[in-house]
């Protein structure tokens, strides 16, 4: 600011005073046209061109200087009023926080403005890269400039945020009270700058950043300049402030809405699962099933709820159709089982249904939402209620099984001791053995035979029957059907239990105690005829398999019909160790040629021919007529038969 110093006092004017007052009156014109400052030169000039005393152009010159100070008294004035409208401005802005960095960018172009300078920027302080950035920048051209990070401690920035006070420089790389750098440098000649100014952006006793005014020639910045920019970093300090205790207002109201939202679901949770809870404990009371723990959990949780076995397998529902189930069940199963948790497979949830480390089954929930951690817990709790229903319905199914196997064991015994004891039982267990009964032997592999019981179990008690093992084998009665059609029904229902390939015999009816272990006998044989036929896997009764079941039935005497056939043959194959009947079934087999059946037994055909003629010795030479050759060919069928079947 340029200084005017006040003339001295002049002496009153003389005579010449009115021309010397309307030359005075000029100065006022040129105040009130705000002209330049050359311009107050030109009264005085023409007062001496026109011959003035001495005193009036002294007189002049004391009110030019005052003049003078009057109009920049008036500018410094004008630029206060411009200073106070541009810091009342931004603190307008900081009232209205329309956001920061609006903010930061009017502090950066103000400052620019108020200054007259070319370039206005700001930096921050960045903690987690320690350096500062360019956060705003107005009037610059250079994207290299733009984008400059300061090393801490470097170039004019480095100065001002370590000592914490404005630095200016006239000449930014003449200056040597900073430490300059390649990087810093660059940008700065890039840009094309010369004076700098910066002034230090405070918070509390920490610099955050640093606010800069700069030209591109060199320039001497003034007090006023100094605490101007000093005033607006002290606004864009607040607003960094004030940014940041509105983002963590924010942030707690976030978190403290969160926690609310977090509360009421917790609470909307412990609801929920008490009143699973309560659902549970009145189905085990009041003894329900699994059917019921499902209801209650599609109640409290919503979708869908099946329930697999220990497969991973569901049953078909009663129209046919088959529930919806995650791509791969078993695994899904298998891992809820070895965690101990829900598994989530999409939209599907899995928990296990575990007695110990016996895998019983699972439940799979199907629901598009999310299931929380507590209303994982609430199916987890289902599964071990369903745990415990099974457990008990196993534990009373295994004590009536126990019941109807003891009894089904006592009829095919045959003591009879106390029949109407063993009726009376028998009606315990929903079964009336006065009914028309079929008795059905199934014959399946060892390792499938529990898996038949139980099915054949489940199989008696729906249709009020018994089932047992005997002798290996699974037996089942069941009341009011024929003997075959038990036999093909008992078949079924094991083989889709998975208990493999089932050869069952069906045999009855039996009425009465007394009539069972007899048809048990019958059905036992027609078992075995199957399996002796190459027809196992199948059923039959004795009236399907035909003449075999009529020589296997009761009051039939194969064995003697075989020996009065086959005897001779037979018993001079056990006394020399020849194989006499196996030649016989050979020739047989091959259309009674000699030629073929010595290739299929791998002798020479005079070996067969001479094998034929011993049998001729020994049953007669009449043996390959029509009639005896049928009566051979079945002895030597029925000798295999009764060799497998039980007699």
């Amino acid at each position: 600011m340029p200084v005017v110093t006040r003339a001295p006092a002049a002496p009153p004017p003389g005579d010449g005073s009115r021309p010397a007052a309307g030359r005075a009156a000029e100065y006022f014109e040129l105040l009130l046209e705000d002209a330049a400052a050359i311009e107050y030169e030109r009264p005085l000039v023409r007062a001496r061109a026109a011959g003035a005393a001495g005193d009036e152009l002294a007189e002049l010159e004391r009110v030019k200087l005052l003049a003078l100070e009057v109009r920049e008294a008036f500018a410094a004035r004008r630029r206060r009023e411009s200073e106070l409208s541009a810091l009342f401005d931004t603190a307008n802005d900081l009232a209205a926080l329309r956001g920061v960095d609006s903010v930061l960018t009017a502090i950066v172009r103000r400052a620019r403005q108020l200054l007259g300078t070319d370039v206005s920027y700001l930096t921050l302080h960045d903690a987690a890269a320690g350096d500062t950035y360019m956060r705003v920048t107005d009037g610059s051209v250079s994207a290299r400039f733009q984008s400059l990070r300061l090393q801490m401690g470097a170039g004019l920035g480095g100065l001002v945020a370590q000592s914490a006070a404005p630095y200016a420089t006239s000449s930014y790389f003449a200056d040597a009270r900073f430490r300059h750098t390649d990087e810093i440098n660059d940008g700065v000649h890039d840009e094309g700058l010369v004076a700098i100014l910066g002034v230090p952006l405070i918070r509390g006793s920490q610099v955050i950043g640093v606010l800069f005014a700069a030209d591109r020639t060199e320039r001497t910045f003034d007090r006023s300049e100094v605490s101007l920019l000093g005033s607006l970093a002290a606004h864009a300090a607040i607003a960094l402030d004030n940014a940041r205790l509105l983002e963590e207002t924010r942030t707690a109201l976030d978190e403290l809405s969160a926690a609310s939202r977090e509360l009421r679901a917790h609470s909307a949770s412990v609801e929920r699962a008490a009143g699973a809870h309560d659902r549970f404990i009145d189905v085990v009371l009041r003894g329900g099933g699994v059917e019921d723990v499902a209801a209650a959990v599609t109640e409290a949780l919503g979708g869908c709820i099946t329930v697999l076995d220990e497969s991973g397998r569901v049953a078909p529902a009663a129209d046919g159709t088959t529930a919806e189930l995650p791509p791969d069940p078993a695994a899904a199963l298998t891992l809820a089982r070895s965690t101990g948790r829900t598994v989530r497979d999409g939209s599907w949830w899995t928990a296990a249904v575990t007695v110990d480390s016996e895998l019983l089954g699972g439940l799979v929930l199907h629901r598009d939402d999310e299931l929380s951690d507590s209303d994982q817990r609430i199916l987890e709790r289902a599964a071990l209620v369903t745990a415990l229903l099974l457990l008990i319905r196993r534990t009373a199914g295994e004590a009536e099984n126990r019941v109807r196997g003891e009894l089904l064991e006592e009829l095919l015994s045959g003591n009879m001791r106390d029949p109407d004891g063993i009726r009376e039982r028998a009606r315990r267990l929903g079964a009336d053995l006065d009914r028309p009964h079929a008795v059905v032997v199934a014959r399946v592999e060892p390792r499938c035979r529990p898996r038949a019981l139980a099915a054949a179990t489940h199989l008696a008690a729906t249709r009020g029957g018994l089932a047992g093992t005997h002798e290996g084998s699974v037996v089942v009665c069941l009341p009011d059907l024929a003997p075959d059609a038990a036999a093909a029904t008992v078949r079924r229902d094991l083989s889709k239990a998975g208990a493999g390939a089932v050869t069952a015999g069906g045999a009855g009816p039996a009425r009465g105690p007394g009539a069972v272990a007899a048809a048990h006998a019958e059905a036992a044989r027609c078992a075995g005829t199957l399996i002796a036929l190459g027809r196992g896997g199948t059923s039959a009764s004795a009236e399907e398999l035909g003449f075999f079941g009529l020589l296997l039935g009761e009051g039939r005497d194969v064995r003697g019909f075989v020996d009065a056939t086959l005897g001779p043959v037979l018993e001079y194959d056990v006394r020399r160790g020849t194989d006499l009947q196996g030649t016989l079934q050979a020739f047989f087999d091959a259309g009674n040629s000699p030629a073929r059946a010595a290739e299929v037994l791998r002798v020479h055909v005079n070996t067969v021919t001479q094998r034929l003629d011993r049998v001729a010795r020994l049953l007669g030479k009449d043996w390959s007529s029509p009639a005896r050759a049928l009566e051979v060919q079945l002895a030597l069928r029925l000798h295999r038969l009764t060799d497998e079947v039980p007699g």
